[in-house]
């Protein structure tokens, strides 16, 4: 048995790695809700593979030189699949279904969406990360889900057929990303992991950002460079460093319950920025989701 002065530095180290896991996965959570407004304003002049491609790319750039300037260690063999698995989840698969959903949705309407994804990552969370989460975390995670699927179903599942079921896939692969890439950040760290798998893709992406690059950008107006700006340095690189460390820190599928906090946060951003109508059932969804973060979070070790 341990002395209790040990049994309590310990609990103390315990909690306060899970405390600065939740400060960082907020911090992500926030950068990452400007993230569908953004590509909503890009996809209004540029094509949607072409973004997601040259959004790749710039961030994939901006990595290198971070992995080479602080002389990073390079990711061994069997690292790669992991690191592929992330590159395939936010790298590839959630811009460029995200980006195709928005040519038929809001950001408004796409933002309800991400509600799901906290359900998403704490079921990769358990099958790819191992964690083990009370029976009551599942309850408010499902809850917080459902709210989020009742509002897709009675409040606006109409907008687009094609634009839902491209956000759904989109919610699915981005899951797999962020638990593949926390666990991966547990060895390489948050932001080396996010570096990798951009630097991973950029063989692939810089030949297809060439090749759909518009022929004339005259057309393409400041919200359009804005949104590509954003994608590229916030949604792409910055707001993973956050992201990664919280999860890996905090748990995955703890700290991903955050996630029920982004739709709030973006419906505000596509209102103020994109004067897109919020409706009531859009707020209610939102807020009920919300509500379950907090029960999800203490029962979620």
């Amino acid at each position: 048995m341990l002395p209790w002065s040990t049994a309590w530095q310990r609990k103390g180290e315990f909690m306060s790695k899970t405390a600065s896991g939740w400060i960082s996965g907020f911090l992500g959570v926030a950068i990452f809700a400007g993230s569908l407004p953004a590509t909503r304003a890009a996809v209004m002049d540029f094509d949607p593979v072409f973004l997601t491609c040259a959004r790749a790319t710039i961030a994939a750039a901006l990595g290198l030189a971070l992995l080479a300037a602080f002389r990073q260690q390079r990711p061994g063999v069997e690292d790669l699949p992991s690191l592929g698995l992330a590159a395939a989840g936010v790298v590839v698969g959630f811009p460029l279904l995200t980006a195709l959903a928005l040519q038929h949705v809001s950001s408004a309407h796409s933002i309800v969406f991400v509600g799901l994804l906290p359900l998403c990552t704490a079921i990769f969370g358990v099958v790819r990360g191992g964690e083990r989460p009370r029976p009551a975390f599942w309850l408010f995670s499902l809850l917080g889900s459902a709210c989020v699927a009742g509002y897709a179903l009675l409040g606006g599942i109409g907008a687009s057929f094609q634009g839902d079921l491209l956000m759904l896939g989109a919610i699915i692969v981005c899951g797999l990303g962020y638990a593949e890439g926390a666990r991966l950040s547990r060895k390489l760290g948050g932001w080396q992991v996010i570096s990798w798998a951009l630097v991973l893709s950029l063989p692939v992406m810089l030949p297809i950002a060439w090749l759909t690059m518009p022929a004339s950008v005259g057309h393409v107006g400041a919200p359009a460079w804005f949104g590509l700006a954003y994608v590229s340095l916030f949604s792409m690189l910055i707001g993973f460093v956050f992201w990664y460390h919280g999860l890996a820190q905090g748990g995955i599928a703890a700290v991903g319950q955050l996630q029920l906090l982004q739709p709030f946060m973006g419906l505000g951003l596509a209102a103020l920025f994109l004067h897109e109508a919020v409706s009531w059932p859009m707020l209610a969804a939102t807020l009920a989701a919300v509500a379950c973060v907090a029960g999800a979070e203490r029962f979620a070790h």
